[in-house]
């Protein structure tokens, strides 16, 4: 089944990082922030994939995310006004991340998980999208000292 959610998602590498946050979190804003860090060698690649709305689904064991077909290749950049960016049309999600979220210094098991569709997901809780990038980076190159 295809669900719709509120959030965005970005493809980096093989896997993409889906944003939930509220209304003007900062979602398009850190799409965009890791879109630039791929651009410019931080992460092996970054394209958008959704802005705004999402569908996902599970399928074979993994989360499925793409883009709402009216808002494709869309992003919303405050201050700029609604831009068209490349595209994904279809990724494996791999992260989570909430914008708006208290982060706790240590994360439990709970905290550092987020179940979509049945799927079990890693899991970044920050308070602010500005506060994010640096987290996500570490997520992404590196893993857990211990279980």
């Amino acid at each position: 089944m295809i669900s719709t959610i509120h959030a965005s998602a970005v493809l980096i590498g093989p896997k993409a990082v889906l944003i939930r946050g509220a209304s003007g979190s900062g979602k398009s804003r850190l799409v965009f922030a890791l879109i630039e860090a791929g651009q410019m060698g931080a992460l092996p690649f970054a394209r958008l994939i959704g802005d705004d709305r999402v569908h996902i689904e599970e399928r074979h064991g993994r989360l499925l995310v793409r883009p709402a077909q009216e808002l494709a290749g869309l992003i919303e950049i405050r201050g700029v006004g609604i831009r068209r960016l490349p595209f994904e049309p279809l990724a494996v999600a791999g992260l989570v991340v909430d914008l708006g979220a208290p982060g706790a210094r240590l994360p439990g098991p709970d905290e550092a998980t987020a179940t979509l569709e049945g799927i079990l997901l890693p899991r970044l809780a920050v308070a602010a999208a500005d506060k994010a990038l640096p987290g996500i980076l570490a997520m992404l190159h590196s893993i857990p000292a211990a279980d």
